[in-house]
């Protein structure tokens, strides 16, 4: 597929030493919906504004549909529409007018049969006279898009986009996100929500402590790094599970009165007709059953575990050299 927007050794150390970034290398895709995911520090946020042209890169190269961010940054810039975590708006402007304004900031003549049908796309048309001091915080929220997508962009960047917001409006945020992409936008996001992630992406992008931990297909990792749990009902609590059975994936839970078996999605051999077998043997009942996939929430949980883990591995023998 197609990259719209090719990352290639980027790294942002700042004046006080602190290196936000850390040799990023990233591409992508024309058209797909992009989540990325990482802890509070990790640097989404850094690289967003990088490729956005707000901060400068301490190294490496980026390419947004083909101009360079540095070298060619008035192109790059018109190609990508950015909604901030922060709203900051001229809150005495009206809806309308603010709109207007930000098209006209990129050089774009007046359209205003475009801008009816965005502001009539975010519920925001019958309010286009409106001052915005006088809006809810969600409408706020939806003309920060307005104005992301004035000019016109292929590339729209949404850093944390419902933080704040209710869940009816983040559903509704979600429907326009689709929308969006099939009009041919296409979508970077970076949130807290993994199940926004789950829900709307189709890659995923994990980044941790500055660095790109890993880029997947997003039903890919599910797959590939994903257990399920088989999880059965006792009829009554149980305070141990049985030494015949401790060779396996079990574990009591709820106070005895629940058996959960994990098991590899990816293993043809699931191993529960002999779980099952062997719980006959052992005495043991249960009165129902049911399985459950890990969800995106628990791989990202793990992956960031193993980077930190990593991390520490590689450090400590380093400290220990330096002080040998």
């Amino acid at each position: 597929m197609e990259p719209i927007i090719t990352v290639r050794g980027v790294g942002k150390t700042y004046s006080g030493g602190f290196t936000a970034l850390r040799d990023v290398n990233l591409d992508i895709h024309k058209g797909e919906i992009f989540a990325l995911l990482g802890p509070n520090g990790a640097g989404k946020t850094t690289l967003i504004s990088i490729i956005c042209g707000i901060v400068s890169p301490s190294c490496g190269s980026i390419a947004a549909d083909g101009h360079d961010i540095l070298s060619d940054y008035r192109a790059a810039r018109a190609k990508i529409g950015l909604v901030p975590q922060e709203i900051s708006t001229d809150a005495f402007e009206s809806v309308l007018a603010t709109v207007n304004f930000s098209r006209g900031l990129f050089g774009k003549a007046p359209n205003p049969v475009y801008i009816e049908q965005l502001l009539r796309q975010l519920s925001l048309w019958e309010k286009k006279d409106s001052r915005i001091v006088a809006l809810s915080g969600g409408m706020k929220r939806r003309l920060m898009i307005a104005k992301a997508l004035s000019h016109e962009p292929s590339i729209l960047f949404l850093d944390e986009p419902t933080a704040g917001v209710d869940v009816e409006l983040r559903k509704d945020m979600w429907d326009m996100v689709h929308q969006l992409r099939q009009s041919g936008v296409t979508i970077i996001l970076t949130t807290h929500y993994i199940e926004e992630a789950e829900e709307m992406a189709d890659r995923v992008g994990v980044i941790n402590h500055g660095e790109v931990v890993l880029v997947e297909e997003k039903h890919t990792l599910m797959r590939r790094m994903g257990e399920k749990e088989l999880t059965l009902h006792l009829p009554a609590p149980v305070e141990r599970i049985p030494a015949s059975l401790e060779d396996l994936p079990l574990s009591l839970v709820d106070g005895g009165n629940q058996l959960v078996y994990r098991f590899d999605i990816n293993n043809s051999d699931t191993g529960i007709a002999t779980l099952l077998h062997r719980l006959d043997k052992a005495g043991i009942e249960f009165r129902d059953l049911h399985t459950r996939e890990s969800s995106l929430e628990e791989i990202f949980v793990d992956l960031v575990r193993d980077a930190r883990v990593q991390q520490r591995d590689t450090v400590a023998p380093a400290a220990e050299g330096d002080a040998q």
